[in-house]
């Protein structure tokens, strides 16, 4: 599974909608839209038009953050930080997922109802420019300590995505990879093709 985490503000060719259509065209999964700055009437609208754009596509739609747009647009799903996602009770009617940093919060996000979580960063990324990557083993401890649907992030290119998938995981997201790319057909396909 290839899961898109969007950033608008890091496009070099084109704009949201038309990179969406290029990954979707490519072979993304799920389209992770993670615009956290922008209010429910400003998100709303971007939300409903790429909903539309991967309607026949196969390409379940995931909002960041923002319950209220996940609830209007029937998302597929809603992703959360575990801090946010510990102190509040959340009800949707779809997947739930959760980012995690370590095998504890991993197992008390399975244990508290989370479908999938994202556990990052794996390898160094610009996203977190200075902070020490958790490496191959943080993979492969939540592996072998939960059973929801795991998703690697942070660093994970076509060179080193087979190594993260012999690690256990169900799949892998990216951000740069694909959104400041200036062929993200080309750059979808390439990564899909990688995990394979």
């Amino acid at each position: 599974m290839l899961y898109l985490i969007t950033n608008r503000n890091i496009i070099k060719a084109g704009d949201l909608y038309s990179v969406i259509k290029e990954a979707a065209d490519g072979g993304v999964d799920a389209v992770i839209l993670r615009e956290k700055d922008l209010s429910f009437e400003e998100l709303l609208p971007i939300a409903d038009k790429i909903k539309d754009i991967i309607e026949n596509k196969n390409v379940k739609l995931i909002i960041n953050g923002n319950m209220d747009v996940a609830k209007k647009i029937k998302a597929h799903g809603i992703h959360i930080g575990f801090k946010k996602f510990m102190e509040q009770k959340h009800e949707f009617d779809g997947l739930v997922g959760v980012s995690v940093h370590s095998l504890e919060e991993a197992v008390l996000a399975e244990k508290n109802g989370a479908d999938y979580v994202f556990a990052s960063h794996v390898y160094e990324t610009d996203c977190k420019k200075g902070l020490k990557p958790r490496g191959i083993n943080f993979i492969k401890k939540i592996r072998e300590n939960i059973g929801i649907t795991l998703i690697g992030l942070g660093g994970i290119n076509e060179k080193n995505a087979q190594e993260v998938i012999c690690a256990g995981i169900d799949g892998i997201a990216v951000m740069s990879y694909i959104m400041a790319d200036k062929n993200p057909y080309a750059a979808t396909k390439i990564l899909k093709d990688s995990i394979r």
